[in-house]
């Protein structure tokens, strides 16, 4: 197996992939952040806001259903969390090519630590001990 993904993968190829995914990634987020802040800003650039109360964060910003409904309803501060969502996916996806990058060398040692890394990250998301 490795054979035959060395030929078309070498290890710099691997290396180039996961830079130009980071880069790739960051570019996006900014981009998207930055439209969904022209967006937010052109509908809500005028409203003085009012410090003496606190609202909290509006619903439909705490999870990606939410912030999807919003994005195709044009709203600008769900296009921001978006971007923010993205900017913070990319190292995540960073670690599963890592992965990959290591299965195709053998490095089974450096596949499980990634694994418990990317274990780690996942479980801190998804199932962690947030109040």
């Amino acid at each position: 197996m490795k054979q035959l993904l060395s030929k078309y993968f070498q290890d710099k190829d691997i290396q180039q992939l996961i830079g130009k995914q980071l880069r790739v990634g960051v570019i996006v987020s900014s981009i998207i952040v930055f439209v969904g802040g022209i967006i937010y800003l052109v509908r809500h650039g005028h409203e003085h806001p009012s410090y003496g109360d606190f609202t909290g964060v509006r619903e439909g910003l705490t999870n990606l259903p939410g912030i999807w409904q919003g994005v195709l309803e044009n709203k600008g501060m769900n296009i921001i969390q978006l971007g923010i969502v993205l900017l913070i996916a990319t190292p995540i996806i960073r670690i599963a090519f890592s992965v990959i990058a290591f299965l195709i060398e053998k490095d089974y040692l450096y596949v499980v630590i990634t694994l418990m890394v990317l274990g780690v990250i996942v479980y801190s998301m998804l199932g962690g001990l947030a109040g």
